[in-house]
Order: structure tokens, then sequence, then C-alpha cells
């Protein structure tokens, strides 16, 4: 593909902008001790909360975790953990403290959408989420100095963990110098080599059963993990249990599931004149799909559930990012939209026949009815899978469909919960699950001894009330009879730093709005002038 001059000067000067923003100082700390006093503490374990509790953290590691009185008691001084010298005290007394977030379903902005990294991380992090696996994006190397960058806290980010799209080259990385991969031994030499650049592991789209063999067999080998999207232009020979028996190790959304669950046919019930380049055939007829499969607790969905399990096969759903599909209104009318999404994001959402996921040539009521429906089987096998002991985990996948990155996270949390999860279940989702399939569980996921310093402090009781961690709070009124907003996380810590998470919020609307003045942009709805 030719490049512009003009393509050129926007990525150096979306290079200039991220550079610049990253410099900031938001994050007060690391300090050699941290001492996080008073807080309710809920660990991620699945445990109920207790507290107060006084939290030590030295050198990003936590080393005490000491319960300090009872409800309603004033503590006793002399029982608390004594601050050092150079050491940090900060005063939660009366909030909740969890671990930190991790979305496991993410990519870091996207030229399309016009998204600078700065701005994705800081609405990452304003919602708590300290961990995130990139299942794609511009490349390897790209999110690897992303990567770097976070783990030196040069930047305001999440810590980053790179799943390079199977087959993707740049102009950095072209292992197969722009051969395309057709055979088993390409397929192992494009893993060898993502592996030898420092990937974390593979996102997968699919592939021919015997190059996707060849491939998961390699990143097996090599100790890495993985992640599919099972598109349908493959999952006809190759769905989901093709996968986890040759060593994928989840995956996302729900595509491939129900082809994996189906006794009565072998390919989706397509209709004759479906093209799947058209966004509308491709989302409408995958709203009619969970009712093709296998009744919920039939003998075939048990056998197919309880094989995945028996692999150790974690399931990411991200229920939220197809939510417009049964509640279109809902979806592009969130009151977040107006100060947090930029302009350049607001028009990639709108209806079109290219940009991905912009499905709205003509969505109705019959296609939300489907939809629903689709809903209801698939948390159906989402809850119960968690229930039988399987591994599910918290993603968002946001960017697209009109979900927004850190608020799509928290719509993500809800949506496990109507699936039937407890409040401590969706929790242990999006900390310890997470760490689990990362393979960071002895590092990040609960909030135990030994662990790394990431937190998320909110004042609010979000197992009462999951919105309280939206960053726009949730509504109550008072006994006054007076409307307020209560709770956004108030502070993420990630490595022992303490950022304002309010703060940070904060800085994304006046993104938003200098960009809206510049352009004198302002926020329409789809076919409104």
């Amino acid at each position: 593909m030719m490049i512009t001059m003009k393509k050129v000067c926007s990525v150096l000067l979306f290079l200039l902008f991220f550079l610049a923003q990253g410099q900031e100082k938001l994050g007060e700390g690391p300090f050699p001790q941290l001492i996080i006093r008073g807080v309710t503490l809920i660990d991620g374990n699945g445990a109920p909360p207790r507290g107060p509790v006084d939290i030590v953290v030295e050198n990003n590691k936590i080393v005490n975790i000491q319960v300090v009185g009872y409800p309603g008691v004033k503590i006793d001084e002399s029982t608390r953990p004594k601050l050092k010298s150079g050491g940090k005290e900060l005063d939660c007394t009366g909030m909740y403290l969890l671990p930190g977030f991790v979305d496991m379903h993410t990519h870091i902005g996207g030229e399309a959408q016009g998204a600078p990294p700065d701005y994705v991380f800081k609405l990452w992090m304003g919602h708590g989420v300290t961990t995130v696996r990139e299942v794609g994006g511009r490349g390897v190397d790209w999110s690897l100095d992303l990567k770097k960058k976070s783990q030196k806290n040069e930047i305001i980010a999440p810590r980053i963990f790179t799943h390079t799209i199977f087959g993707q080259k740049t102009s950095d990385f072209n292992p197969l110098n722009d051969a395309p991969i057709s055979t088993p031994e390409q397929a192992r030499k494009w893993v060898r080599a993502n592996a030898e650049r420092g990937a974390d592991g593979i996102k997968f789209f699919g592939a021919s059963p015997e190059i996707m063999a060849a491939a998961l067999d390699e990143n097996k080998k090599l100790g890495l993990r993985s992640a599919c999207h099972h598109a349908q232009l493959d999952v006809a020979r190759w769905n989901v249990l093709h996968s986890a028996r040759a060593g994928l190790t989840s995956m996302e959304h729900w595509y491939g599931l129900p082809e994996a669950l189906f006794e009565d046919r072998t390919v989706q019930d397509y209709p004759l004149d479906y093209n799947y380049q058209n966004e509308q055939h491709r989302f409408e007829e995958a709203g009619k799909l969970w009712k093709q499969a296998a009744k919920p607790y039939s003998e075939h969905w048990n056998n197919v559930m309880n094989e995945l399990i028996g692999l150790n096969f974690t399931l990411d759903p991200t229920l939220n990012i197809y939510e417009a599909s049964r509640d279109l209104h809902r979806a592009r009318r969130a009151e977040w939209h107006e100060d947090y999404t930029l302009p350049s994001l607001w028009d990639f959402y709108q209806p079109s026949k290219i940009s991905h996921g912009s499905y709205w040539h003509d969505w109705g009521t019959e296609q939300e009815v489907a939809w629903r429906e689709n809903y209801k089987l698939w948390m159906t096998f989402v809850n119960e899978y968690k229930n039988r002991g399987g591994r599910v985990t918290t993603g968002s996948d946001s960017g697209f469909i009109f979900q927004l990155y850190g608020f799509a996270y928290i719509r993500e949390m809800e949506l496990l919960r109507e699936a039937g999860f407890h409040p401590l279940e969706v929790i242990r989702s999006a900390t310890l699950n997470g760490a689990e399939a990362l393979g960071m569980a002895d590092k990040i996921g609960t909030v135990s001894v030994g662990k790394l310093a990431d937190f998320v402090i909110v004042s609010e009781n979000p197992l009462k009330n999951l919105k309280v961690l939206y960053g726009t709070g949730a509504i109550k009124l008072t006994e006054n009879n007076e409307v307020v907003r209560v709770g956004g996380v108030s502070y993420t810590i990630k490595d022992g730093i303490i950022y304002d998470a309010k703060a940070l919020l904060e800085d994304v609307k006046k993104t938003v709005q200098q960009e809206k003045l510049k352009l004198s942009y302002k926020i329409k709805q789809p076919g409104l002038k």
C-alpha cells in the first residue's frame, strides 16, 4: 500500500501527541512504604468483605494486611501498623478496596477510531483497570513498546500483555517475507518468530484445520497463551472444541461455541443471499445462532461444557460489546458519550458499510428481540460454566459498537451479574480469574501478602451496586430529597503508584472538550441534522 505524505504527517502528529501526554506526572509514588488506612477489603478470592483493615505495602509488595478494629467501633491507634520514615499514609476510612481489575480483551485505540493510547489508558485507569491483555492492534512492536514504558511506569498505563494477530506483519515484523501463511510449517515459523519478538501470545481468527493445529501446537510448546475469535469463515471445520483440544487457552466472545453445540447441522443456517462482507447480514444472523445449538442441560450441551472445563479452558465472553444488538437505543444514548467520547470515535460508531461493527443499516425490533433470546442462551452457558468450576474472565473489547473504554468494562461486570453471577463472583472474574488466565496469579488478582500493589479504591460498596464503579457514578436520592451522584473510583493504584482516578477522567474530559472546540463538533444521533 502506498504511504502518502498526508498519512506520514498524521502518524507523526499522533506520536507527538502521545509522547507529550506520556510525560505527565499525575501519579504519586512509588514509596518505600505505603499504608492504606481503614478500608473494607474485598480481596478477589470470593471471600466476603472485612474491615476496617490497614494494608501495608513496601517497595511494591504487600507485606501486611492487618485487621484494626470492628465496624462502628473506634480504632485503637496504638494497634495499627507504624509508618516508617519516608513512608506515605493514605486515609481511606470507610472506603472499599479491591484488587486492580484485569481487562482480558482490549485494543489500544485504533487508527480508524482516532483514539490515542493516552486517551484509552486514562479511561481504563480511571475505572480501576490496572492490567490489560491486548488481543490485536497496530502490531507487536507498537504494543511491546507501550508495554515496556508501562513496566517502567514512564507512562500512565495499565500493565500490558501482548497477543499478536496470527499472521500479522508490520514494517518491523515480517517473518515470512510477505508470503501468506498457507502451510503448517509456515504457521510454525511465524509462531516462533512471534515468540522471539517478545509477544505473550497469539490472537487467532481461525484458519484451515491443519494450520490451526500446527500453530497452536507450536505456541503451546513455547509456553505462550492464545485467544481466538472463531470467525465464520473457518468455523464450519474448526470450532471451539477443536481449538481447546489443540491447546488454545481462551475463546473470545462466543463464536465457535454454538457450532460446537450443533446436533442436527454442521453449518449455521445462513440465508441464501448472505454475504459475510455485509455487516448487517453478519450480525443479524449471528443473533439467531444460539437457537440452532443444543438445548441447555441436554446431553450434548453438558458434554461440550464438561470437556472444555476438563481442558482448563477460559471463556472470555465480552457480553457488553454486542449489547447494542439487543438495545441499540441504550448503547448509543449512554450518558458518558457526551463528555468522554472523542468526535473521531463517535463518527466511527455511526452506521457504515465500511467501519467494523457499524452494522446499523436497518436495525429494528425484530433484530433486537432475536438478540435478547440469544443472550439468554449465551448467559445460561456462561453462568453454568462458572458454576461447574470453569474459568470466566472479564473483557470489554471497547472501541466498537458504542462501547467506550473503561465504561464498557464496568458494564461487562453488570452483564455478568445479569447472567447469574453473585457480585463476589463478578469481582473474582474481573481480578483473580484474569490473573490466572494470564499466568500472573502469583503476582496480581487478589489482595494477598507477597503480591504487587495493584488496587481499586471506591467510596461506595460495589457489591451493593456495581454502578458506583462507573466514572459517572451512580444516582442516589438523599433523605433531604436531593439527587446526587455517588461513587466513581477514587484511587487506582498500580505498582504502588497512587492515581487520582477522577483526575484522570477529568483530563480525558478536557481532551474531548478541546477536540470538540477545535472542530466545532457536537455529538448528534444517527440520521439527525
